[in-house]
């Protein structure tokens, strides 16, 4: 077959080739590689449903939690043992504000992605997670989540000046502690055994575990 020149810009003498089966060849396999990409990308998408769906449930009652047991502790309390006190201002106080704004992304990103999302449960003891979760600010630390609230609440303490928030906070953390060694540790152990003693031996439990 010659192309011509007028049609192409191609130097006369060029011959191209052309082959209708090895043409129709390849658009049969661009139909069927197109076919499978669309499978492939709707199979995922009904899967990214059935996961929301699923994580519905998990992140409407972590939602109940967080308003009722952190906003109760880290919330409710400091602002009555604040009593009058009024902020200060100054370089300390936005230092105190930062630090209260990390204890908040702390606990939310650790109760809504890393339990309700990737877990499937809650916070709370009544409806735990399905699996062991592992992921996000847990690769650090085992128990991220009550260093976000003794975060907010210390971070109230250094805000108002306030004593009280600060033995508050004191007994808060001595709280979270013996609930933790007497009572989560043994559950999850019996939970998830030898996976859990893995985690427990490589992660630590209060001073995270800066990986580089």
């Amino acid at each position: 077959m010659r192309v011509s020149n007028y049609k192409t810009g191609l130097s006369p003498s060029l011959n191209v080739g052309f082959c209708p089966g090895e043409f129709y060849a390849q658009a049969l396999v661009g139909s069927a590689l197109a076919e499978r990409r669309m499978r492939l990308t709707a199979e995922s998408c009904r899967t990214k449903i059935v996961i929301v769906r699923a994580a519905i449930p998990a992140v409407a009652k972590t939602l109940v939690f967080t308003v009722f047991v952190p906003g109760t502790v880290a919330g409710y309390v400091p602002w009555r043992l604040r009593q009058n006190a009024a902020a200060g201002t100054g370089a300390g106080e936005w230092l105190a504000i930062t630090v209260i704004a990390i204890g908040i992304a702390t606990y939310l990103h650790t109760a809504f992605s890393g339990f309700a999302l990737f877990g499937g449960g809650t916070p709370a003891p009544i409806a735990p997670t399905k699996i062991l979760v592992v992921k996000g600010q847990h690769r650090f630390v085992r128990n991220p989540m009550y260093i976000g609230v003794g975060l907010v609440i210390g971070g109230q303490a250094w805000l108002f000046h306030s004593l009280r928030i600060a033995i508050y906070l004191a007994c808060m953390l001595l709280t979270a502690h013996l609930f933790v060694i007497f009572y989560e540790e043994p559950t999850l152990r019996k939970q998830f055994g030898e996976e859990y003693d893995r985690y427990r031996a490589s992660v630590p439990r209060w001073i995270p575990k800066i990986r580089v």
